[in-house]
């Protein structure tokens, strides 16, 4: 029996793994590095040991410091989570070398499957339905093809390559994204099947020769081949090709004499055909919604197998389910990965965190929630984007989309971008709520990137709620005369203004208040930065060029605003961090940067400066200075959340400047390189 847990892993996982080993009276056991000293789920284990350094392959991709942590802490078992080393076949037998118990699959079923080339070499003879793939490019004649690591998933060394041309690049950047990520920089071609859909079958093995399907998941919707929405059932499977998907993901388990949980992945063409596309040997993240629909908690079910139990016979899954991955990305900046400190994090009508759907509570409705932060967390460059998962089941799909949406909506997010509007589009768009979804959903919709979910009347009435909320806080802090009312003057006519750097630019939000406080007159309008006078002022408005809605101010508080909106009651909830004013209303959220009245004076870029788009590590320079460079050739490349983002030059030039170096650290802003005119 395990009696010490040590989760080789860290974040929202390592939180997962915890709740259950609280429900079945297991102790646990956290790594962390220098970067997650503070994160929730350091707190919550029993035992905490440090991995000094920041970066993973200082920290959690050391097998050697992580069996040391093991054997420090007293833990008699490892569990890998997903991502990192969950996939490492030296490091589960290393475990075991160790005396430790493995909670996963054997090191020699991880070998073979990690290696999605020896995977597909081995399941041909086990009939199961297969792509054809290429080793060498020099050998790929037909495209589109899609460049694949061998090891490891989640998107990251994967390119979709259309011409001969651009093959050689594509190849060699994901190969680099992946030895990155996963420690080996093996890739492989296939044939890339266009419209198709992404299905997945969930499977658990025992020592005692049982194999058990628990249900297929729809993992279409991807952005950057990383999924972003799963669910279960799949709308595309009925029960034919239930039996066949299910057999084929037991025909592979059993070939590799598996044991544990596992997914088989499936490429599912238009013409109904389907294709292996890799087995991964661990606990997907997907895994929620599985276990919203059997009621089943699957990491129990892990530690049941690692200590010889027998797989007890599941019953039927009820209802339908959804998960979302909430990433940390941002719509303002081509959705490069974001960072920053969360100052508030709140998800509402939550019914469990963490934990498999309340007994008797598979086929009803419920939100559960699987987050890695909390209120005040720091999002850093080293890890993943992926803030938390949201997960809805129900009755019906259309039941659990709409509860989704609704709650993401109303979540208060605040202080890092995110991907939650996009979310909330894709959940209510016509064509997912019919399930006519597929692989290309996203690359077919660019509308649903928009950077924002409210409407354009809905961020006005945002910069006014903000404005008012701002002058209700400033007269409770005034030092004198703080009874009188905001913007009092012996002047009725005077106006108040404030400028807000919004999701448009910045704009002026001016209005005016009558004897008795009530709204007189309100704007808003565009501001170009060079209005601005010497003396730092705005200047007064003019008329807007159009009629703002009809409002009355019901109340104003510094963090509740109220507003009578066209005859209709809308109620804001404002948060004030600093310069920063976070509006949340029922259509949405807008986050609004107060702009000084006498601003710093800001340092001039050189012109030609390439600027990093957002903070990471130089990971390679491919020029020097006086170098001469075409339009559109590549200079150099950041790495940042395990993702390569490449930096290319927009005109042909000579590279004047070169102030960065391979491993260089970088904030958003710092500047690159700096091109003048050939």
């Amino acid at each position: 029996m395990i009696r010490r847990l040590l989760v080789a892993n860290r974040g929202e996982i390592a939180r997962r793994i915890f709740a259950t080993c609280r429900s079945v009276g297991v102790e646990t056991v956290a790594v962390y590095s220098d970067a997650d000293a503070d994160a929730p789920y350091v707190n919550e284990a029993d035992f905490a040991v440090r991995l000094p350094g920041h970066a993973p392959a200082d920290t959690y991709l050391r097998a050697d410091l992580l069996v040391a942590a093991a054997r420090r802490s007293g833990a008699d078992a490892v569990h890998p989570g997903y991502g990192f080393l969950a996939e490492n076949a030296d490091f589960a037998t290393a475990v075991t070398d160790a005396g430790l118990t493995w909670v996963g699959p054997t090191a020699k079923a991880i070998a073979v499957m990690g290696s999605k080339i020896e995977a597909k070499a081995l399941l041909v003879d086990a009939g199961v339905p297969m792509l054809p793939t290429e080793t060498e490019p020099d050998r790929v004649t037909d495209f589109p093809v899609l460049v694949k690591a061998s090891a490891g998933g989640g998107g990251r060394g994967m390119r979709v390559v259309r011409d001969a041309a651009t093959l050689t690049e594509a190849v060699a950047s994901a190969r680099r994204e992946a030895a990155s990520a996963f420690g080996d920089g093996t890739v492989f071609i296939e044939r890339y099947v266009e419209q198709a859909r992404h299905v997945e079958v969930q499977i658990f093995a025992d020592s005692h020769g049982t194999v058990l399907p628990l249900g297929e998941r729809e993992c279409s919707i991807q952005r950057r081949h990383q999924k972003i929405i799963e669910e279960t059932p799949s709308t595309a499977v009925g029960p034919e090709l239930r039996a066949a998907l299910f057999d084929a993901a037991t025909a592979a388990a059993r070939a590799v004499g598996y044991l544990g949980a596992g997914t088989v992945e499936f490429l599912l063409a238009p013409t109904g055909e389907f294709f292996f596309l890799e087995m991964n040997t661990r606990l997907q993240v997907e895994h929620p919604v599985t276990e919203a629909v059997t009621g089943l908690d699957l990491v129990r079910w892990q530690l049941l197998v690692a200590e010889g139990g027998a797989l007890p016979v599941p019953g039927e899954p009820t209802g339908h389910s959804i998960e979302v991955r909430l990433c940390a990305e941002d719509p303002a900046n081509v959705w490069l990965p974001a960072t920053g400190t969360l100052h508030r994090f709140s998800v509402p009508e939550v019914v469990t965190e963490f934990e498999p759907v309340p007994t008797g509570g598979a086929g009803r409705a419920g939100l559960r929630l699987d987050a890695g932060v909390r209120d005040g967390s720091v999002v850093g460059v080293h890890y993943d984007s992926m803030l938390a998962k949201l997960v809805a089941w129900a009755p019906t799909r259309s039941e659990a989309a709409r509860l989704l949406a609704s709650a993401l909506s109303r979540a208060e997010l605040h202080g890092v971008r995110t991907n939650r509007d996009l979310l909330v589009r894709v959940l209510r768009h016509p064509e997912f709520r019919t399930g006519a979804i597929d692989t290309g959903f996203l690359d077919r919709h660019p509308e649903l990137f928009a950077p924002l979910l409210s409407s354009v009347d809905a961020v006005r009435i945002s910069c006014l709620a903000a404005a008012l909320a701002g002058a209700a806080d400033r007269r409770r802090n005034a030092p004198v005369l703080a009874g009188l009312p905001s913007g009092w003057r012996n002047v009725p006519a005077g106006a108040q203004t404030s400028v807000y750097d919004g999701p448009s630019g910045p704009v002026e939000v001016g209005y005016r208040l009558d004897r008795t406080g009530a709204l007189a007159t309100w704007w808003l309008r565009p501001v170009d930065p060079d209005e601005l006078d010497l003396a730092g002022l705005y200047p007064s408005a003019p008329a807007p060029a159009e009629e703002p809605p009809a409002v009355t101010i019901l109340s104003a508080a510094p963090d509740r605003v109220v507003l009578d909106v066209a005859g209709v009651r809308t109620a804001f909830a404002v948060h004030r961090v600093g310069s920063e004013s976070f509006v949340d209303g029922p259509d949405g959220s807008v986050t609004l940067s107060e702009l000084p009245r006498f601003p710093e004076p800001a340092a001039d870029l050189a012109e030609g400066s390439l600027v990093a788009p957002l903070p990471g590590a130089v990971s390679r320079v491919l020029v020097v200075p006086g170098q001469r460079v075409a339009a559109g050739e590549l200079l150099l490349t950041l790495e940042a959340m395990k993702l390569e983002h490449p930096v290319h030059a927009p005109t042909a030039g000579i590279v004047a400047e070169l102030p960065v170096t391979a491993g260089s650290q970088v904030e958003t802003g710092a500047v690159l390189a700096v091109l003048t005119d050939a």
